[in-house]
């Protein structure tokens, strides 16, 4: 498995472009905007996309997904159906934030415990409601590396006031859901660097160990 990462959109939200090395099949997770941009990207890699996944439906991290979808002929995995308010409000938040958006259908919402594909890699959903009510995180176990949209961040956690966000949901599914995978987990985020689960329960302000204690 590789991975890539394509900020998009004033934002600078993390689209990232992950693939299997073996077949060469690839996946773009939160593709919100900057289409030229992310498929140039995809192009300079050479890699096939076979889908598109979505962690939540925040307007920086899906959207153009629907527009991007349409044009390559790819289906979208994700978020979880209770983001469907979210995806069915990007027309008006894309006025509202100066971001294009396009409301869309998903081709499949995601549930706990259900894998997605990509190529030969097998990804495992976790639902992680807070940040949004249908907020997902995909983890790759033999890699030891998950996307988790607005989950989590190097040394920060998602916002929580947003409607129908929920700051103890947030903290129970980093903590319930997360943390469990690993200290040796490396994670993208949805915005900014790269980190650790084992980082961030030592330094995050948020939630780490120390914090909760």
């Amino acid at each position: 498995m590789k991975a890539g990462i394509i900020p998009v959109t004033p934002l600078q939200q993390n689209c990232s472009l992950i693939w299997c090395t073996a077949t060469n099949k690839g996946a773009l997770v939160d593709p919100g905007g900057d289409l030229d941009k992310v498929k140039a990207a995809l192009k300079n890699s050479g890699v096939e996309l076979e889908k598109i996944l979505l962690t939540h439906g925040h307007i920086d991290h899906c959207g153009e997904a629907g527009i991007l979808a349409k044009e390559l002929g790819v289906p979208i995995e994700g978020p979880h159906e209770a983001d469907r308010f979210w995806i069915a409000r990007l027309d008006d938040d894309g006025a509202r934030f100066g971001v294009h958006g396009q409301t869309f259908e998903p081709d499949r919402w995601l549930e706990e415990g259900e894998t997605v594909t990509v190529g030969d890699l097998e990804l495992e959903v976790f639902h992680c409601p807070g940040h949004t009510p249908g907020h997902v995180i995909f983890y790759h176990r033999p890699s030891k590396f998950a996307l988790v949209g607005d989950v989590l961040f190097q040394g920060s956690i998602g916002r929580t006031d947003f409607p129908m966000g929920n700051h103890q949901d947030l903290i129970d599914a980093i903590v319930t859901k997360l943390w469990p995978l690993g200290d040796d987990v490396t994670f993208i985020p949805g915005h900014g660097p790269t980190s650790t689960f084992g980082q961030e329960r030592k330094t995050n302000a948020f939630v780490s160990d120390a914090a909760l204690a």
